[in-house]
């Protein structure tokens, strides 16, 4: 069960290679969380994440999970659930894609949204299901600032994102009052291996960052987190810009 100030004891992270979420799980380990669970396809890299995890102190397992298979969700995930409660799910999956090959090639374009947005609401509703069943906890979904409003520099991975930040403001408000806490989380540029080479934009923050600013939301029971804060101003100023305008700026 989470503690007074709503921080987990035990933690399931689709997306179990994610440097965000990896941050997030050390954070949250060095305050209370014991038993972490990592979702992911089986790799090195997901073994060597759990390994780092146990060496902070905490019982960490893995279970093997496809974004892209959503037909194996239910199994999968209900699997850890069935090992105990859970008191929160980090969704922290997801691809970049590449815009411009992206566009020539609608078969890439459409696993970015596959993996983005049918995956995520495929393994989100199975999560929240357990959730609601056990009685308590959190869902926390890492969104994105892209998804504000289409940027011709990445509009397939912003509509990706987009869909899911409204699936999971959707889910928030059908899960109110049934003690499960739905929170979703919109960074603006993270400086991390996914965005490695790109040009990095204004307000540029890390995993750590990141990392904090959930667990600071999970405190305050937020159903939104912006990271940085000054993005909420920053998008609203963009979101209603008129078209013409928003086509010329530099984004």
């Amino acid at each position: 069960m989470k503690d007074a100030f709503g921080l987990p004891q035990s933690l399931l992270v689709l997306g179990g290679t994610s440097e965000i979420a990896l941050a997030t799980a050390r954070r949250l380990i060095a305050r209370r969380t014991r038993t972490v669970w990592l979702a992911g396809r089986p790799s090195p890299g997901l073994d060597e994440a759990a390994a780092h995890l146990r060496d902070l102190g905490a019982d960490v397992r893995t279970v093997a999970f496809d974004a892209l298979d959503p037909d194996a969700h239910e199994d999968a995930l209900g699997k850890v659930f069935a090992e105990g409660d859970v008191d929160m799910v980090l969704l922290a999956f997801g691809t970049l894609g590449d815009q411009a090959h992206d566009e020539r090639d609608p078969g890439a374009a459409v696993r970015v949204a596959q993996t983005n947005y049918t995956g995520a609401v495929s393994a989100g509703l199975v999560c929240a299901s357990a959730l609601q069943t056990q009685g308590h906890g959190s869902l926390v979904v890492l969104s994105s600032v892209a998804g504000e409003r289409a940027r011709r520099a990445n509009f397939i991975y912003g509509s990706s994102k987009a869909g899911l930040d409204a699936f999971a403001q959707g889910l928030g408000d059908a899960l109110h009052g049934t003690g499960v806490h739905v929170m979703v989380v919109r960074p603006g540029f993270v400086r991390t291996r996914m965005t490695a080479g790109l040009p990095e934009a204004p307000l540029a923050t890390t995993p750590e960052a990141v990392a904090a600013a959930v667990e600071l939301g999970l405190r305050r029971r937020a159903e939104t987190v912006w990271v940085p804060g000054t993005l909420r101003v920053v998008m609203s100023a963009l979101r209603h810009l008129p078209r013409g305008v928003f086509r010329r700026l530099p984004v």
